[in-house]
């Protein structure tokens, strides 16, 4: 049974539970979708975005200041890099200005792997190829809107 079969069986108090709801149920239904991509290269989504912040920084960074960028603020970050230091993908060094912090920072296989998801990324996106980019901008404006961030989605608008 389907995520859309599951939610038209449901009772919902209103409108905003039955959005709360199918929101999760989307939310679940692309996490689903991205761990089985990166399945195939055995990471899991949690050190997938790790290695993602790392790519975007083009310095170091401490355990710290990736949790702050996580997503998932409920991540152990500690924990996830641990294990990415054990397939390889990352490095940790004493930082130079600070001994009493450690830098962590893209190892060569760390980066040849997000080189080969980042080239199988439309797998991914074809998950939402049903949207056009009308439709799409429409709901990153709404979600955005949804969370408080009204000056994000005017912005996105304008550009849209």
């Amino acid at each position: 049974m389907g995520f859309n079969s599951c939610l038209e069986h449901k009772e919902f108090r209103n409108d905003y539970h039955k959005m709360m709801v199918t929101l999760l149920a989307t939310s679940a239904w692309m996490s689903d979708k991205m761990k089985c991509f990166l399945a195939n290269e055995d990471i899991t989504l949690q050190q997938f975005n790790i290695l993602k912040i790392l790519q975007e920084n083009e310095k170091p960074l401490s355990i710290l200041q990736i949790r702050q960028e996580l997503i998932d603020k409920m991540s152990d970050a500690s924990r996830i890099v641990d294990r990415l230091i054990l397939k390889k993908l990352v490095k940790k060094q004493v930082c130079s200005t600070d001994k009493r912090l450690v830098d962590i920072s893209l190892d060569k296989e760390g980066e040849e792997l997000i080189c080969r998801i980042n080239q199988k990324m439309d797998q991914l996106d074809a998950n939402c190829e049903h949207l056009n980019k009308e439709e799409l901008n429409q709901l990153m404006n709404l979600l955005n809107k949804m969370r408080g961030d009204a000056k994000v989605a005017a912005t996105e608008t304008q550009h849209a």
